[in-house]
């Protein structure tokens, strides 16, 4: 399990991935909101423990974002101990919410009960199976044939919602509005950028990408039956 610390105070970012550690969890730290929002996105991790009063992108708005691209639980981690502050962060999606000063014994069986939870949330209902074909809706993971593809925040999404409606056609404007909401300022040809870097990575991966199909004069589908 990878945990990502993001924290402004260097002291508590250390006792925590000390006391992290010394429970076999691998560890990551992060300082500001924006340096939090560029691992994540370029990184694998299990859990975020996130202080909201940190410079940048403040905790709220880190959430926020996060809870738009992925699933990854959240424990807010503030200074701040009124009921407002706890509903607003749960509001935005955090899992779980400790209070400054705390008890590094006390984040570290949170951190334990929210991956139990996580880990017992995970059942058949969050995958999407095929033959041989694989997405884990909360780890974000696809596996085709025991592989493991790696894919972008956004090429997962688009492929989630493909595979999610196998043999339905989607328009390029419909999958903009699903995968880069209604405010997105790009034009349709986004998706078929994103369509060809799919093709190309299962491609160079497991050597196919024919389960995208391009229905002429109107957008793509997805249909797999294995291989």
């Amino acid at each position: 399990m990878r945990i990502l610390v993001v924290d402004d105070d260097e002291r508590i970012r250390e006792i925590v991935r000390l006391y992290l550690e010394a429970e076999g969890y691998e560890t990551d730290e992060a300082e500001n909101g924006n340096i939090a929002l560029e691992k994540v996105r370029n990184g694998t991790f299990d859990l975020i423990i996130l202080d909201l009063m940190i410079p940048g992108l403040d905790g709220w708005t880190v959430c926020k974002v996060l809870r738009k691209e992925t699933q990854i639980p959240i424990i807010m981690l503030t200074a701040k101990g009124e009921e407002n502050d706890r509903i607003l962060g749960f509001d935005l999606g955090a899992d779980d919410y400790i209070v400054k000063p705390f008890s590094p014994r006390e984040l570290c069986a949170r951190v334990k009960a929210v991956l139990r939870r996580l880990d017992g949330e995970t059942s058949r209902e969050h995958l999407i199976t095929f033959p041989g074909f694989t997405i884990n809706q909360i780890t974000r993971e696809i596996v085709v044939d025991g592989i493991e593809i790696k894919l972008t925040t956004k090429e997962f999404d688009l492929l989630l919602v493909l595979t999610k409606n196998p043999g339905q056609i989607f328009t390029r404007d419909q999958l903009l509005n699903s995968v880069w909401d209604f405010d997105y300022c790009g034009d349709s040809r986004t998706v078929d950028t994103h369509i060809n870097r799919l093709r190309s990575k299962f491609d160079s991966q497991v050597g196919f990408s024919d389960f995208i199909h391009t229905v002429r004069g109107v957008g793509y589908k997805f249909e797999y039956n294995g291989r």
